[in-house]
This record gives C-alpha cells, sequence and structure tokens, in this order.
C-alpha cells in the first residue's frame, strides 16, 4: 500500500465535512441513449432518469454511491429546466437551493462553471467532486475509498484538480484519456496531456503507453477549478461573472436565463481539461469495473456482464437487437 491509501480512511475522516463538497452532474439530454431510453419508456427522458440497474434511476444509483463521503446538505444537483418532470418527485427531499437548474444544456462547462460560482458564494474554502449520473461502478466501497484518496490528494496538491482515472480495458476511442507523468507520489501523479476521444489508433498507442481513461470524477478546491476554467475558458468565464452578483436572489432566474440565450455549447472536456494539463493531476483506480453507461451497446454490454436484462414489455426486443449488434 502506498502513503496516500495508508492514510486515507484516517485522513479523510479527519476532514472537515463542512468545507467537502458534492456536485451531481444530471442535466444532460442522453441524445445518444434516447433511441433505447424511448423504448424502455415511451418518452424522452435521458438516461439518468430512468431504471436500468433494478435498483432505482441511474440518479438515484449516483446518490447512493456518494452518500457516505457527503453530508445531504452538502450535495449539489446541476440539472435542465426542461427536465423537471422528471426530477421533481426523484428529489423532492432536496433543499431548492441545493438545486442548480439552467435554463437548457448547452454542455458541461457551463453546467460546472454555474455550480462552482453558486457554491463559491455559500463556502468559497470548500473542495468539491463532481460526479456524472450515468456511470457504474461494480463496487461503491471501493469507489468511496478512492474518493477519500483523492481529498487527501487535493489537501497535499490544493492548486490542483485531481481526476480519477481507469486502467482501460481496451482502446476505446470514445473516451477522454489521461497520459499521465509517472513522476510523482506513488499514486499521484502529475498529467502530461489530456487526449478528448482519440482516433482509433492513437487510442490503442494510448492503451500501450499505460495511459487512463477519464472517469469524470473530478476533485480540487472551488478556487482551483476557477482559476482553471478562467485561464482556459476566458470567455465563457467573464460572461458568468457579469452575473455573480444576482446569484441567490430574486433576480437569478432571469439573469441566468438572459445569459444562456447568448451562451454557445460548450465542453468541458475539449475547452478545459485539454488545455490545462498543468493544472491537473491523476489518481489511477483498478480495483473495480467501471463504466460511462453513455451508448446503447455500452450500457447493454455492462447490463449484460452483470447479468441483468430488462424486466418490461420491451425486453426481448432489446435484448434481441443487442445480441444481433444492432444497437
Amino acid at each position: 500500500m502506498n502513503e496516500l491509501n495508508r492514510e486515507r480512511h484516517s485522513t479523510f475522516e479527519n476532514l472537515s465535512k463542512q468545507d467537502r463538497w458534492a456536485v451531481i452532474l444530471a442535466g444532460g439530454d442522453g441524445s445518444r441513449l434516447l433511441s433505447l431510453t424511448r423504448q424502455i419508456t415511451g418518452d424522452e427522458r435521458p438516461k439518468q432518469f430512468c431504471s436500468f440497474l433494478g435498483t432505482g434511476t441511474l440518479l438515484d444509483e449516483t446518490r447512493r454511491r456518494v452518500e457516505p463521503a457527503f453530508s445531504p446538505d452538502k450535495t449539489l444537483f446541476s440539472l435542465t429546466e426542461k427536465h423537471s418532470c422528471y426530477f421533481d418527485n426523484l428529489l423532492h427531499d432536496v433543499p431548492p437551493q441545493n438545486l442548480v437548474v439552467q435554463p437548457k444544456n448547452i454542455g458541461t462547462a457551463p453546467a460546472i462553471l454555474y455550480s462552482l460560482l453558486r457554491l463559491e458564494q455559500r463556502n468559497p474554502a470548500a473542495s468539491v467532486a463532481f460526479f456524472p449520473s450515468d456511470h457504474y461502478f461494480s463496487d461503491n466501497r471501493i469507489f468511496i475509498s478512492y474518493i477519500e484518496t483523492v481529498f487527501n490528494a487535493v489537501r497535499l496538491q490544493p492548486d490542483s484538480v485531481i481526476l480519477l482515472g481507469i486502467t482501460p480495458e481496451s482502446p476505446d476511442e470514445e473516451y477522454g484519456w489521461i497520459e499521465p507523468e509517472k513522476n510523482t507520489t506513488q499514486n499521484l501523479w502529475n498529467v502530461r496531456r489530456f487526449w478528448e476521444k482519440p482516433a482509433p489508433a492513437l487510442a490503442r498507442e494510448l492503451l500501450m503507453r499505460g495511459c487512463l481513461w477519464n472517469s469524470f470524477v473530478m476533485v480540487g478546491q472551488v478556487s482551483a477549478f476557477l482559476k482553471m476554467i478562467r485561464k482556459s475558458a476566458a470567455e465563457l468565464y467573464e460572461q458568468f461573472d457579469a452575473v455573480k452578483s444576482k446569484l441567490s436572489t430574486s433576480e437569478e432566474v432571469s439573469a441566468i436565463k438572459t445569459l444562456y440565450e447568448n451562451l454557445p455549447d460548450t465542453n468541458f472536456s475539449t475547452e478545459v481539461l485539454t488545455k490545462s494539463a498543468k493544472d491537473l493531476a491523476v489518481i489511477p483506480m483498478n480495483d473495480s469495473k467501471w463504466s460511462d453507461l453513455g451508448s446503447p451497446h455500452r450500457l447493454l454490454s455492462t447490463l449484460s456482464e452483470i447479468e441483468i436484462n430488462f424486466q418490461m414489455p420491451q425486453a426481448q426486443e432489446i435484448n434481441q437487437s443487442f445480441a444481433r449488434g444492432n444497437v
């Protein structure tokens, strides 16, 4: 066991919970999965509001996964207004101030920045972890132990944003890839370069070079995230900064709606992470299987691997389509 792993339980338990927050990202439209979710639900709900694993929606699963590490009142949810008919009941127990509701979905960068600015107002000294709501981990206890390790790493490198990297199983070109510099603490590496969805040949090369998949689970101080965004996506940051004084006031909804009317779709991986290698570090996780359930093939492959079949009228058709390779 390396030093970070030996200390992760004792050190993490001593961290001040009042300064540790979670943001669950649940504002995406799930467009790549709509053909499948439409068959399952009969409507246009995004994947995070669907139940695939038999124990609630993917959003429910994510809440349960991160719950052991965070106080419920220190968990924010990044959402999109048009999905309110799906999340109102799921999040009925969440205080309104913990719901960061965007007027529309225009990519991960605005969603993350909006959440950070809301959090900065409430606790500028906070450290925060971002969790996508469409992931599968085979062992949630191991996952949480790594989150503890990452928070400990943030204490050691407070100016860095720490990524949770996944030891890859294949040269998957649909994931972001992290090229580490293995010259720091045994299990905490600086990042040489971030590759977003590389071409197949490059993905094979990255696999051979010992690179990691990016899980998009990220931890850092609020100030470190904001500094990184300010440097890499200055125009986006300035546009949000212009309405920052309106947040948490009666004018917030109107100001944010006007702001979003003129913002371009901006991807956090492409516009921030790929430009910010020197501000990043990574901790690899290899003790739990992981999948981003972002495509029909990946979702159904994961369900097949854990021996779950759809229990619904469309189940036979969906599973047969997967077996034929049609999804």
